[in-house]
């Protein structure tokens, strides 16, 4: 391996990991401590994209029709979304956020955003500076 290859490496290994860690520090600031990220991830969902079918659902978060209906259960039972008969096509069933469902959603990002600002409070305009051009590389980075 030549020199450019190995630092390409360890630069791709660090910035995993420190993704990972900060992912994994964001997600822990929530509204409901019992919810899971993929539950989360189902009520942000809804509240990005709007109502959705079980089947659209489980396409966007890439798991199965079943593990998708499981959570979708879980979370109607504590009352974040509902299931609704489509008016058009009665074969076809909506969910959609409840008022509590948005509640978590906005909650729980408020929490993340605040936990963010402080962390990012800590650091030099110079260091602040560096993770906004970072944003804008890891997001280009992500959309390839």
């Amino acid at each position: 391996m030549s020199a450019t290859t190995d630092l390409q490496t360890s630069t791709a290994a660090d910035l995993r990991m420190a993704t990972f860690r900060l992912a994994r520090r964001l997600r822990a600031q929530r509204a409901v401590d019992t919810m899971s990220d993929g539950q989360f991830a189902v009520l942000a969902a809804l509240k990005v994209h709007g109502i959705h079918t079980l089947g659209e659902l489980a396409e966007r978060e890439r798991v199965t029709a079943p593990s998708m209906n499981r959570t979708v259960n879980c979370l109607e039972e504590a009352g974040y979304l509902t299931r609704t008969t489509d008016a058009d096509d009665r074969r076809k069933v909506n969910i959609e956020l409840t008022p509590e469902g948005l509640a978590v959603v906005k909650e729980t990002v408020r929490r993340r955003d605040a936990w963010l600002e402080q962390a990012l409070a800590a650091l030099s305009d110079a260091e602040r500076a560096a993770l906004a051009e970072a944003a804008v590389i890891m997001r280009k980075v992500a959309d390839a």
